[in-house]
Protein backbone atom coordinates (compact mmCIF):
# COMPACT_ATOMS: atom_id res chain seq x y z
CA UNK A 1 0.00 0.00 0.00
CA UNK A 2 1.48 3.39 -1.23
CA UNK A 3 1.95 5.81 1.47
CA UNK A 4 3.73 9.05 2.21
CA UNK A 5 5.28 8.74 5.72
CA UNK A 6 7.08 11.54 8.09
CA UNK A 7 10.11 9.86 9.08
CA UNK A 8 11.81 12.73 11.34
CA UNK A 9 10.30 16.13 12.27
CA UNK A 10 11.00 18.72 10.34
CA UNK A 11 11.74 16.45 6.77
CA UNK A 12 10.12 15.94 3.84
CA UNK A 13 7.84 13.09 4.08
CA UNK A 14 8.60 10.16 1.87
CA UNK A 15 6.89 7.86 -0.43
CA UNK A 16 7.15 4.17 0.71
CA UNK A 17 5.12 0.81 0.09
CA UNK A 18 3.41 -0.07 3.57
CA UNK A 19 1.59 -3.02 4.65
CA UNK A 20 -1.65 -2.87 6.75
CA UNK A 21 -2.26 -5.90 9.09
CA UNK A 22 -6.14 -7.48 8.78
CA UNK A 23 -8.44 -4.68 10.81
CA UNK A 24 -8.79 -5.60 14.72
CA UNK A 25 -11.95 -6.11 16.31
CA UNK A 26 -13.85 -2.85 15.88
CA UNK A 27 -11.69 -1.69 12.75
CA UNK A 28 -12.86 -0.91 9.19
CA UNK A 29 -10.16 -0.81 6.63
CA UNK A 30 -10.58 2.16 4.55
CA UNK A 31 -9.70 2.79 0.88
CA UNK A 32 -8.98 6.48 0.57
CA UNK A 33 -10.32 8.39 -1.95
CA UNK A 34 -9.50 11.80 -1.05
CA UNK A 35 -7.67 13.50 2.45
CA UNK A 36 -7.65 17.05 3.10
CA UNK A 37 -3.94 19.14 3.90
CA UNK A 38 -4.83 20.73 7.18
CA UNK A 39 -2.98 23.31 8.80
CA UNK A 40 -2.52 20.88 11.86
CA UNK A 41 -0.23 18.35 9.52
CA UNK A 42 2.02 21.18 9.05
CA UNK A 43 2.37 21.90 13.09
CA UNK A 44 3.27 18.01 13.03
CA UNK A 45 5.30 17.76 10.09
CA UNK A 46 7.33 21.63 11.64
CA UNK A 47 7.14 19.70 14.86
CA UNK A 48 5.31 22.49 16.53
CA UNK A 49 3.19 19.40 18.19
CA UNK A 50 5.55 17.45 19.79
CA UNK A 51 5.80 13.57 19.94
CA UNK A 52 4.15 12.40 17.17
CA UNK A 53 3.92 8.55 16.61
CA UNK A 54 7.05 8.24 13.77
CA UNK A 55 7.13 6.74 11.75
CA UNK A 56 3.74 8.41 10.58
CA UNK A 57 1.44 8.83 8.09
CA UNK A 58 -0.14 12.45 8.39
CA UNK A 59 -3.85 12.92 7.21
CA UNK A 60 -6.98 13.58 9.40
CA UNK A 61 -9.44 14.87 6.74
CA UNK A 62 -10.25 11.58 5.23
CA UNK A 63 -13.26 10.31 2.75
CA UNK A 64 -13.12 6.61 1.55
CA UNK A 65 -15.09 3.53 1.40
CA UNK A 66 -15.32 0.50 3.65
CA UNK A 67 -13.17 -2.45 2.00
CA UNK A 68 -12.97 -4.69 5.33
CA UNK A 69 -14.23 -5.23 8.39
CA UNK A 70 -13.38 -6.60 11.97
CA UNK A 71 -15.33 -9.17 13.65
CA UNK A 72 -17.11 -6.41 15.86
CA UNK A 73 -17.08 -3.97 13.39
CA UNK A 74 -20.71 -3.76 12.02
CA UNK A 75 -21.93 0.16 11.96
CA UNK A 76 -20.88 0.27 8.12
CA UNK A 77 -21.57 -2.32 5.50
CA UNK A 78 -18.72 -2.89 3.16
CA UNK A 79 -18.80 -0.27 0.12
CA UNK A 80 -20.25 2.63 2.65
CA UNK A 81 -18.59 5.74 2.08
CA UNK A 82 -17.34 7.06 5.40
CA UNK A 83 -15.20 10.32 6.80
CA UNK A 84 -12.46 9.84 9.27
CA UNK A 85 -11.75 12.77 11.58
CA UNK A 86 -8.84 13.96 13.24
CA UNK A 87 -10.41 11.90 17.20
CA UNK A 88 -9.23 8.84 16.31
CA UNK A 89 -10.06 7.07 20.14
CA UNK A 90 -11.22 7.67 23.70
CA UNK A 91 -10.78 5.90 26.36
CA UNK A 92 -14.76 6.37 26.97
CA UNK A 93 -13.94 5.98 31.20
CA UNK A 94 -12.25 9.05 32.38
CA UNK A 95 -14.25 11.88 33.65
CA UNK A 96 -13.80 13.66 30.51
CA UNK A 97 -15.51 11.14 28.45
CA UNK A 98 -18.44 10.31 30.67
CA UNK A 99 -18.94 13.89 31.09
CA UNK A 100 -19.49 14.15 27.27
CA UNK A 101 -16.02 15.63 27.09
CA UNK A 102 -14.30 13.68 24.99
CA UNK A 103 -12.40 15.67 23.11
CA UNK A 104 -10.30 16.67 26.18
CA UNK A 105 -9.49 13.18 26.98
CA UNK A 106 -6.07 12.69 28.24
CA UNK A 107 -5.43 9.17 26.79
CA UNK A 108 -7.09 10.14 23.70
CA UNK A 109 -5.15 9.13 19.57
CA UNK A 110 -5.59 10.99 17.13
CA UNK A 111 -5.84 10.84 13.05
CA UNK A 112 -2.66 11.49 11.51
CA UNK A 113 -0.61 12.49 14.68
CA UNK A 114 -0.36 9.46 16.91
CA UNK A 115 -2.57 7.04 14.65
CA UNK A 116 -1.18 6.58 11.25
CA UNK A 117 -3.62 8.66 8.69
CA UNK A 118 -4.63 9.39 5.14
CA UNK A 119 -1.90 10.11 3.08
CA UNK A 120 -1.78 7.04 1.96
CA UNK A 121 -3.62 4.32 -0.43
CA UNK A 122 -5.42 3.12 2.37
CA UNK A 123 -5.88 3.08 6.19
CA UNK A 124 -6.78 1.09 9.24
CA UNK A 125 -9.33 3.01 11.78
CA UNK A 126 -11.95 2.68 14.31
CA UNK A 127 -15.44 2.43 12.82
CA UNK A 128 -17.08 4.19 15.96
CA UNK A 129 -14.70 7.28 15.66
CA UNK A 130 -16.43 7.79 11.65
CA UNK A 131 -19.21 9.50 10.41
CA UNK A 132 -21.43 8.31 7.63
CA UNK A 133 -21.52 10.70 4.82
CA UNK A 134 -24.36 10.19 2.71
CA UNK A 135 -25.80 11.91 -0.55
CA UNK A 136 -23.48 12.65 -3.99
CA UNK A 137 -21.02 15.21 -3.06
CA UNK A 138 -17.57 14.87 -4.51
CA UNK A 139 -14.79 13.23 -2.20
CA UNK A 140 -12.82 15.67 -2.86
CA UNK A 141 -15.00 18.52 -1.70
CA UNK A 142 -16.06 16.69 1.38
CA UNK A 143 -12.64 16.13 2.44
CA UNK A 144 -12.30 19.51 4.37
CA UNK A 145 -15.17 19.01 6.29
CA UNK A 146 -13.65 16.42 8.17
CA UNK A 147 -11.37 18.87 10.36
CA UNK A 148 -11.91 22.26 8.56
CA UNK A 149 -15.65 22.15 8.70
CA UNK A 150 -15.57 20.69 12.26
CA UNK A 151 -13.18 22.82 14.25
CA UNK A 152 -15.38 25.45 12.36
CA UNK A 153 -18.36 24.32 13.28
CA UNK A 154 -17.07 23.99 17.16
CA UNK A 155 -15.53 27.22 16.92
CA UNK A 156 -19.01 28.99 15.87
CA UNK A 157 -20.62 26.82 18.60
CA UNK A 158 -18.48 28.28 21.44
CA UNK A 159 -19.11 31.78 19.98
CA UNK A 160 -22.50 32.02 21.48
CA UNK A 161 -25.46 33.74 20.04
CA UNK A 162 -22.98 36.43 18.25
CA UNK A 163 -24.47 37.72 15.22
CA UNK A 164 -21.77 40.36 14.32
CA UNK A 165 -18.51 37.07 14.16
CA UNK A 166 -15.56 37.96 13.10
CA UNK A 167 -13.01 35.47 11.02
CA UNK A 168 -9.53 36.16 11.28
CA UNK A 169 -7.16 34.05 8.80
CA UNK A 170 -9.57 32.99 6.08
CA UNK A 171 -8.52 29.65 4.70
CA UNK A 172 -9.92 26.28 4.80
CA UNK A 173 -12.13 26.43 8.38
CA UNK A 174 -12.83 30.43 7.62
CA UNK A 175 -13.98 29.44 4.39
CA UNK A 176 -16.82 26.60 5.43
CA UNK A 177 -17.70 28.42 8.81
CA UNK A 178 -18.54 31.58 6.95
CA UNK A 179 -20.93 30.24 5.11
CA UNK A 180 -22.62 28.18 7.92
CA UNK A 181 -22.73 31.34 10.08
CA UNK A 182 -24.44 33.31 7.06
CA UNK A 183 -27.07 30.25 6.55
CA UNK A 184 -27.50 31.42 10.58
CA UNK A 185 -28.54 34.62 9.55
CA UNK A 186 -25.30 35.88 11.48
CA UNK A 187 -23.14 39.01 9.91
CA UNK A 188 -19.40 37.62 8.87
CA UNK A 189 -16.56 39.92 8.98
CA UNK A 190 -13.60 38.40 7.35
CA UNK A 191 -10.19 39.54 8.32
CA UNK A 192 -7.14 38.35 5.84
CA UNK A 193 -3.16 38.76 5.77
CA UNK A 194 -2.39 42.55 5.24
CA UNK A 195 -2.26 42.70 1.01
CA UNK A 196 -3.79 39.43 0.61
CA UNK A 197 -5.91 40.77 -2.17
CA UNK A 198 -6.90 37.40 -3.60
CA UNK A 199 -8.18 36.45 -0.17
CA UNK A 200 -10.08 39.33 0.35
CA UNK A 201 -11.70 39.36 -3.09
CA UNK A 202 -12.41 35.48 -1.73
CA UNK A 203 -14.46 36.25 1.00
CA UNK A 204 -16.43 38.37 -0.68
CA UNK A 205 -17.47 35.82 -3.03
CA UNK A 206 -19.21 34.40 -0.49
CA UNK A 207 -21.01 36.60 0.74
CA UNK A 208 -19.41 38.37 3.80
CA UNK A 209 -20.64 41.27 5.23
CA UNK A 210 -17.41 43.23 5.13
CA UNK A 211 -14.01 41.95 4.41
CA UNK A 212 -10.47 43.48 5.04
CA UNK A 213 -6.67 43.11 6.56
CA UNK A 214 -6.36 41.95 9.71
CA UNK A 215 -4.89 44.92 10.94
CA UNK A 216 -7.88 47.26 10.21
CA UNK A 217 -10.58 47.85 12.25
CA UNK A 218 -13.89 46.22 10.86
CA UNK A 219 -17.04 48.83 10.76
CA UNK A 220 -18.43 48.53 13.65
CA UNK A 221 -17.83 46.53 16.97
CA UNK A 222 -17.97 42.62 16.97
CA UNK A 223 -19.94 40.49 19.13
CA UNK A 224 -17.15 37.78 18.71
CA UNK A 225 -14.15 36.76 17.12
CA UNK A 226 -12.79 33.68 16.00
CA UNK A 227 -8.97 33.26 15.26
CA UNK A 228 -7.88 30.49 12.36
CA UNK A 229 -4.37 32.00 11.98
CA UNK A 230 -1.86 30.56 14.50
CA UNK A 231 -0.56 33.83 15.65
CA UNK A 232 -0.79 34.78 18.93
CA UNK A 233 -0.47 38.98 18.15
CA UNK A 234 -4.21 38.64 16.76
CA UNK A 235 -5.74 37.86 20.09
CA UNK A 236 -5.31 41.43 21.68
CA UNK A 237 -5.97 42.66 17.75
CA UNK A 238 -9.42 40.26 17.94
CA UNK A 239 -10.28 41.82 21.52
CA UNK A 240 -9.63 45.49 20.77
CA UNK A 241 -12.47 45.41 18.00
CA UNK A 242 -14.61 42.88 20.24
CA UNK A 243 -17.58 44.77 22.16
CA UNK A 244 -17.81 44.12 26.01
CA UNK A 245 -18.78 40.87 26.81
CA UNK A 246 -17.71 39.45 23.92
CA UNK A 247 -15.74 36.64 23.19
CA UNK A 248 -12.53 35.80 21.45
CA UNK A 249 -12.35 32.04 20.28
CA UNK A 250 -9.03 30.63 19.25
CA UNK A 251 -9.46 27.44 16.79
CA UNK A 252 -6.17 26.38 16.17
CA UNK A 253 -4.34 23.19 18.27
CA UNK A 254 -0.85 25.60 18.13
CA UNK A 255 -0.06 29.23 18.21
CA UNK A 256 2.34 31.41 18.71
CA UNK A 257 2.42 33.51 22.10
CA UNK A 258 0.10 35.49 22.55
CA UNK A 259 2.00 39.19 23.50
CA UNK A 260 0.88 41.32 26.67
CA UNK A 261 -1.52 43.15 26.16
CA UNK A 262 -3.40 46.13 28.42
CA UNK A 263 -6.09 44.45 30.72
CA UNK A 264 -8.45 47.38 28.89
CA UNK A 265 -8.74 45.13 26.72
CA UNK A 266 -10.04 42.35 28.71
CA UNK A 267 -12.28 44.24 30.35
CA UNK A 268 -16.00 44.55 30.70
CA UNK A 269 -16.43 40.95 30.84
CA UNK A 270 -14.50 40.28 27.51
CA UNK A 271 -13.04 36.72 27.18
CA UNK A 272 -10.61 34.75 25.59
CA UNK A 273 -10.88 30.58 24.63
CA UNK A 274 -9.74 27.82 23.29
CA UNK A 275 -11.10 24.76 21.08
CA UNK A 276 -9.98 21.67 21.61
CA UNK A 277 -10.23 18.33 19.43
CA UNK A 278 -13.78 17.90 18.91
CA UNK A 279 -16.29 14.86 20.12
CA UNK A 280 -18.38 12.50 18.09
CA UNK A 281 -21.51 14.19 18.99
CA UNK A 282 -20.02 18.12 17.21
CA UNK A 283 -19.53 15.85 14.35
CA UNK A 284 -23.30 14.50 14.13
CA UNK A 285 -24.56 17.57 14.56
CA UNK A 286 -22.60 19.17 11.89
CA UNK A 287 -22.97 16.71 9.50
CA UNK A 288 -26.40 16.80 9.91
CA UNK A 289 -26.35 20.97 9.86
CA UNK A 290 -25.00 20.11 6.24
CA UNK A 291 -28.09 18.19 4.58
CA UNK A 292 -29.80 21.74 5.16
CA UNK A 293 -27.89 23.65 2.86
CA UNK A 294 -25.48 23.93 0.16
CA UNK A 295 -21.95 24.31 1.47
CA UNK A 296 -19.03 24.75 -1.16
CA UNK A 297 -15.71 24.05 -0.68
CA UNK A 298 -13.04 25.99 -2.69
CA UNK A 299 -10.13 22.91 -2.95
CA UNK A 300 -7.66 22.86 -5.26
CA UNK A 301 -5.95 19.31 -5.63
CA UNK A 302 -2.75 17.16 -5.58
CA UNK A 303 -1.66 14.07 -6.55
CA UNK A 304 -0.64 11.98 -3.29
CA UNK A 305 3.14 11.98 -4.29
CA UNK A 306 2.88 15.87 -4.31
CA UNK A 307 2.13 15.74 -0.62
CA UNK A 308 5.29 18.12 0.55
CA UNK A 309 4.17 20.32 -2.59
CA UNK A 310 0.91 20.72 -1.03
CA UNK A 311 2.16 21.30 2.37
CA UNK A 312 4.64 24.14 1.09
CA UNK A 313 1.52 26.13 -0.29
CA UNK A 314 -0.29 26.11 2.74
CA UNK A 315 2.73 27.14 4.56
CA UNK A 316 3.72 29.71 2.27
CA UNK A 317 -0.59 30.85 1.64
CA UNK A 318 -0.81 29.86 -1.70
CA UNK A 319 -3.69 27.72 -1.03
CA UNK A 320 -7.33 30.09 -1.64
CA UNK A 321 -9.86 27.43 0.27
CA UNK A 322 -8.43 23.70 0.67
CA UNK A 323 -5.62 21.41 -0.34
CA UNK A 324 -6.69 18.12 -0.86
CA UNK A 325 -4.95 14.90 -2.19
CA UNK A 326 -6.54 12.65 -4.34
CA UNK A 327 -4.44 9.11 -3.25
CA UNK A 328 -6.20 6.83 -5.84
CA UNK A 329 -5.86 9.19 -8.92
Amino acid sequence: MRAMRLLEPRTALVAAEVQLPAPGEHEVLVEVSACGVCRTDLHVVDAELEQPALPLIPGHEVVGRVVARGASAQRFALGARVGVPWLGWTCGACSFCLGGHENLCERARFTGYTLDGGYARQMLVDERYCFALDGDEDDAHLAPLLCAGLIGYRSLRLAGDAERVGLYGFGAAAHIVAQVAIHQGRRVYAFVRPGDVAAQRFAESLGVHWAGASDARPPEPLDAAILYAPVGALVPAALDVVRPGGSVVCAGIHMSDIPTFPYRLLWRERCVRSVANLTRCDGEEFFALTRTLSLQTSIVEYELADANRALSDLRTGKVNGAAVLRPRS
